[in-house]
C-alpha cells in the first residue's frame, strides 16, 4: 500500500511566494530611499535655519557683519548643538545676508538656503 502524505508546501508554491516578496521589496526600496533624502534634505534646511537665525541674533547683540560658527553653536551659545544627519559639512563662517550653502549631504548632494 502507497500512502502519499499532502501535507506542506510544493516548490512551486514557494517560488511563487518568492517572487511575490521580490516584487514588494523592488517597489518598496525606491519609494524608502526617496523619502529618506526628502527627510535628510528637511534636517539640513532645519539646520540651516537655526544657523541663519543664530548669526542674526549675534549680529543683533554683538553688532559686525560676520560671525564664526563657533560663536553660534556651543552649550553656552545661541544653537546648542548641531546634529548632522547625513555627513554634511556646514560653514565655519557666516556673513550677514548671504546664502549657506551645505555641501556633502549623503557625499551626493549640496543644499543652498537664503535667508
Amino acid at each position: 500500500m502507497n500512502t502519499r502524505s499532502t501535507k506542506g508546501f510544493t516548490l512551486v508554491e514557494i517560488m511563487i511566494v518568492v517572487v511575490i516578496i521580490g516584487l514588494l521589496a523592488a517597489m518598496a526600496i525606491p519609494a524608502f530611499q526617496k523619502v529618506r533624502q526628502a527627510s535628510q534634505d528637511k534636517a539640513v534646511l532645519n539646520n540651516a535655519r537655526q544657523l541663519s537665525a543664530a548669526s542674526d541674533q549675534y549680529y543683533l547683540e554683538y553688532g559686525g557683519s560676520s560671525v564664526g560658527s563657533a560663536n553660534l553653536i556651543g552649550a553656552t551659545n545661541y544653537v546648542k548643538a548641531l546634529n548632522t544627519v547625513a555627513g554634511e559639512s556646514y560653514p565655519t563662517q557666516f556673513t550677514q545676508g548671504v546664502t549657506i550653502t551645505i555641501s556633502g549631504v549623503a557625499s551626493l548632494r549640496t543644499i543652498t538656503y537664503a535667508p
